[in-house]
């Protein structure tokens, strides 16, 4: 119990100083593009695809590559590779003196960014089947604090200066280097290890896994709908300067709202949700708060009512959580770093469309030389994504555990006498769930 319990703090650590980083350059990012690009809105959102789609491309093909390195050689040796590649790339973002440069430091940046998958991947090699879902909502928590304490130092920062985040961020991930170096024990067990193949390695070959069960094929395609409608929020910081006139110190603040509902719903709620509805009410309501915020982001007409949309927009964190969960299920305890490679695949495609189709959408509605203009169009799209993820969540079999269950009328699951209902864990502590 102690070692897993050490563990998932390492992990939890990890994400939570990968967030910070990240947090930290969020605010400020899109207005150095701005400022490359002489303030005009329109190329500043083009060029704010490219760099989310380019990012999503090296994902892509570098992501099953490190799940399967991760299968072959341990967790250990993945994470710390990205974490110290992270640290030097904020530096060379840091310095760039051109666009060009900035492009670069997004290309390293999307080849090294692989510690978050990796460690879910870690989740899966020392938590029980039946908890993961509470194990993934804690690294929830982890993003949350990351993006509380994130923004709310950048923001003020970039204000100062739009290239002081990038220095900052550079601290911690080399920060979160060494700790790794110094502290981390390794999860994978030698008899667990798996021999590396290009098969499974490249980007297209991976993704075979996701067809090897139904049910985890179904998964992955709601996934992927979620994953380009999460791409939407590549335009919230320029969406924001563009509409309401916010500064970097305003956008920060935003963002610290977003990860202050994103801990509080991963920690104090994913756990008890799943153990009181299981996880596939749990995917499909989460989803359909997703969509509903999304709804209210668009028709925005002030600051006011933006802000407002995110506590209802981050209930959808409940899904993420959830679907990771039952697609852990569905795979050996060998194939887990090829699942997380594989679902970072997909996650790659969908981070390769989503900020070039919602930034393309956001340059379209807002220019000048057309007559019609709806700024708030891409988040309309991405609520129809969501609405269509939800309906195909519901038809989804709830994963079966140890416990037999009697079945109503309908089909709905019925626990037995004394018994647990499969897939749901008694109500707990959160931090006891792990």
């Amino acid at each position: 119990m102690k070692p897993r319990k050490a563990a998932v703090v390492f992990i939890f650590i990890t994400v939570m100083l990968d967030m910070l980083a990240l947090g930290l350059i969020a605010p400020v990012l899109p207005k150095l593009i701005l400022d490359f690009r002489g303030g005009d809105s329109v190329s500043a959102a083009y060029w704010l695809g490219w760099f989310g789609t380019i990012f999503a491309l090296m994902q892509f093909f570098f992501s099953p590559v490190i799940g399967v390195l991760s299968d072959r050689f341990g967790r250990r040796p993945v994470i710390l590779l990205s974490n110290l590649g992270l640290g030097l790339d904020y530096i060379v973002m840091a310095l760039s003196p051109t666009i060009g440069w900035l492009f670069v430091g997004r290309i390293i940046s999307g080849i090294t960014a692989s510690s978050i998958p990796t460690g879910m991947a870690y989740i899966a090699d020392v938590v029980p089947k039946e908890k993961r879902a509470s194990a993934f909502g804690l690294i929830g928590v982890a993003f949350g604090l990351g993006f509380i304490l994130g923004p709310a130092i950048g923001g003020p920062l970039g204000d100062v200066s739009p290239r002081l985040p990038f220095w900052v961020a550079a601290g911690f991930s080399l920060t979160n280097w060494l700790y790794g170096y110094i502290f981390v024990p390794e999860s994978l067990r030698l008899e667990h290890r798996k021999a590396f193949t290009l098969r499974r390695a490249n980007p297209v070959g991976s993704l075979v896994l996701l067809r090897s069960h139904p049910e985890l094929w179904k998964l992955a395609t709601l996934q992927f709908l979620a994953y380009v409608s999460h791409e939407v929020f590549v335009i919230w910081a320029l969406y924001a300067i563009y509409r309401f006139a916010w500064n970097q110190t305003m956008v920060g603040i935003s963002l610290t709202v977003v990860g202050i509902f994103t801990a509080a719903i991963s920690g104090g709620l994913t756990g008890r949700i799943v153990a009181w509805l299981g996880e596939r009410r749990t995917l499909y309501i989460g989803q359909f708060f997703g969509a509903v915020g999304m709804v209210m982001a668009g028709i925005a007409r002030s600051g006011t009512l933006y802000i407002a949309s995110i506590p209802v927009i981050s209930m959808w964190n409940i899904s993420f959580p959830a679907a990771q969960g039952m697609m852990t299920h569905r795979v050996s305890e060998r194939e887990q770093g090829e699942l997380q490679g594989a679902i970072g695949s997909l996650r790659s495609i969908a981070f390769v469309i989503g900020p070039f189709l919602f930034s393309g959408i956001f340059a379209w509605f807002i220019n000048p030389k057309h007559s019609f203009q709806l700024p708030g169009a891409p988040y309309y799209l991405a609520a129809a994504l969501l609405f269509t993820a939800m309906i195909m969540a519901t038809r989804l079999e709830q994963p079966q555990f140890t416990q037999a269950t009697e079945k109503t009328i309908d089909g709905e699951e019925v626990v037995p006498q004394g018994g647990i209902s499969p897939g749901i864990s008694p109500i707990v502590d959160p931090k006891e769930s792990i």
